[in-house]
């Protein structure tokens, strides 16, 4: 299976919801472990890697694609 590809800064989209209603989150810290935070009320929380991997469907706004469209 490939491996998904995500950055620092990234805004993705989660299998579950958040509590709060959104399941959009932002990538604020990686490593062995990966913090997110919900874009709704802005709560974070720091999951293993391997199960960020398999609760995360896809990237919805990546943040290399952002900041290449503003040097243009």
């Amino acid at each position: 299976m490939e491996r998904k590809h995500f950055e620092l800064g990234d805004i993705v989209q989660m299998k579950k919801q958040h509590p709060c209603g959104t399941n959009e989150m932002e990538i604020i810290r990686m490593g062995m472990d990966i913090r997110i935070k919900c874009v709704g009320c802005k709560h974070s929380v720091l999951i293993p890697r391997v199960k960020f991997e398999k609760n995360m469907k896809k990237v919805l706004r990546s943040k290399a694609s952002e900041e290449a469209q503003n040097e243009q």
